[in-house]
């Protein structure tokens, strides 16, 4: 037991390497909180047009007008962009980014933000989505009965109702997507498991660095899914 402590001590903090998992950690937290902010702002736009044409498809076509050719426009765009974004690999949405679209920049955490961000707003969409249409159409009713129009009833009314239906698993999201950033290292960024990779690679050795990352996630993992258990639990009794 005594040789394996030394030979961790080796190979995790000779020459400061465990700075290496800190570092990564950090940029694993960044991306990850980045990109689920943007997901979220991305995914409520695209809830909001889906779950309006779905709502009212048959009410606008039928009024005609150029309101009308707008919303399919515009739906049609969301589920091209759903389509595309679900139908291929994230690895390969972060390799276009980096390596094509942002050519020009070596600011791989900014990145790797931006195309996580863009791959998790569409799964976020269909999220919201389906959190809008469980709203009850009562709701709908009672905004216009008290004045406001569609999107003032959207804003002020379902949104706020359809994030308490759809946190629990918008926090599963989360915690998926804090797993996805493992594949960072491929546009050279210091992730966690970029970090134990370089680790391994300088001492030669890669039981310990990897069982290290492992762990790391496996912790983080489990006190995120601690928390969605509690928000869930008290989400639950405030509906009693």
């Amino acid at each position: 037991m005594s040789e394996f402590f030394q030979e961790f001590k080796r190979v995790m903090f000779e020459n400061n390497r465990f700075d290496f998992i800190l570092d990564g950690l950090r940029n694993t937290f960044l991306i990850t909180l980045g990109s689920l902010l943007l997901g979220i702002a991305l995914g409520v736009i695209v809830a909001i047009i889906r779950s309006t044409y779905d709502k009212n498809h048959t009410h606008f076509k039928k009024n005609g007008g150029f309101s009308y050719y707008i919303l399919s426009f515009l739906n049609a765009i969301c589920k091209l962009y759903l389509t595309v974004i679900r139908g291929t690999p994230v690895v390969v949405q972060l390799m276009i980014f980096y390596f094509i679209i942002f050519s020009s920049t070596d600011n791989g955490v900014a990145v790797a933000t931006f195309a996580f961000g863009i791959n998790s707003g569409a799964y976020v969409a269909e999220i919201f989505r389906s959190g809008i249409m469980a709203i009850d159409n009562g709701q709908f009713e009672a905004g216009r009965s008290l004045g406001l129009n569609y999107i003032q009833t959207m804003i002020y009314i379902i949104v706020p109702q359809m994030f308490k239906v759809v946190l629990p698993t918008l926090c599963n999201e989360f915690i998926v997507l804090l797993k996805e950033t493992s594949v960072a290292g491929y546009v050279g960024v210091i992730d966690l498991t970029k970090a134990g990779n370089t680790i391994a690679g300088r001492t030669f050795s890669y039981f310990i660095p990897l069982i290290s990352v492992a762990i790391i996630y496996l912790v983080v993992v489990i006190i995120l899914t601690k928390l969605v258990s509690l928000l869930e639990r008290r989400l639950r009794n405030s509906d009693h």
